[in-house]
Formats: structure tokens, sequence, C-alpha cells
């Protein structure tokens, strides 16, 4: 019987993982979708902080980090703190707390932000990873490794 590939850097991964808060609710699973993630270390799917727990991890197993917002997400940034006027917004597009609009940059680029607060004419934007300043869990299963 031969050996199973474990990961290295440079290994072609397929996998299931969740991404869960602290209090144990789900932020993002590829289960959901039934559909696993598919990937090549190093290839800028995950940062080099989730890469590193797969290190040496093979088809079959499964494993939980507890990662800080540094290794995972970052800090939130003040500068991606914006405040813009609420004539902005229209029916199609209103603004509501909690609400994530995409905004069309000057290059084209969609970038999505988070309706924070509202107050008067002026509505606070959060254009911060929506996990920015969360202690995150990140549950995988290794379903396949290959040599690149």
């Amino acid at each position: 019987m031969s050996e199973l590939a474990v990961i290295s850097s440079n290994s072609r991964v397929v996998m299931h993982f969740s991404i869960k808060l602290e209090d144990g609710s789900a932020a993002d699973s590829s289960k959901v979708h039934g559909k696993p993630a598919r990937f090549q270390m190093g290839d800028g799917n995950l940062t080099a902080n989730f890469e590193k727990h797969l290190l040496g991890l093979k088809a079959g197993d499964e494993r939980e980090f507890t990662l800080e917002p540094e290794e995972a997400f970052g800090q939130p940034i003040a500068e991606n703190i914006y405040q813009v006027d609420l004539t902005k917004f229209s029916s199609d597009t209103p603004a509501e707390v909690g609400a994530i609009i995409a905004f069309t940059q000057p290059d084209g680029r969609e970038v999505p932000g988070i309706v924070r607060k509202i107050e008067g004419n002026q509505v606070t934007i959060d254009f911060n990873h929506p996990l920015a300043g969360q202690r995150i869990v990140f549950a995988v299963e290794i379903l396949s490794v290959e040599d690149a």
C-alpha cells in the first residue's frame, strides 16, 4: 500500500472547509454549496497563515485551528471607513444598517462595503473585510493531496 501524499508548499489540495466565529456561528463553509475547495498551495487563494496550518496534513485528516485576527483577516483599518451622503443611495439600493452594497471604484472594480451607521444625512460605510478583527476557527477536511 502506498503512502498518502502530505501537503507541502507546492501541493494541489482538495478540501472542505468551514470558518466559524468564536461563538460557533458559521461565517463560510464549502459544504453548504457541496463544492470542495480546490487550490494549489501558494497560489494566493489562502493566506500564508492559513496555509501553514495545512502543511503535513494528508487525505482523510480533519483539523480545527483557531486564528487570531492578525493571522486571519487582520484588524479593521480606520482608513477603510468612509462617510457617504445619504443622497448617493436610491430606492434600488437603499442605505440600511447591515446591508452589504457593491461600490464601483474609478477603475471599474466593485468593492463591497457594509453600512454600519446612518446619522442624519451621513451613512458610515465600512470597506474592511467583514471578518476583520474577529478571532476565527478554521476547520478543514482534506479530501485529496497531489504533488504538483
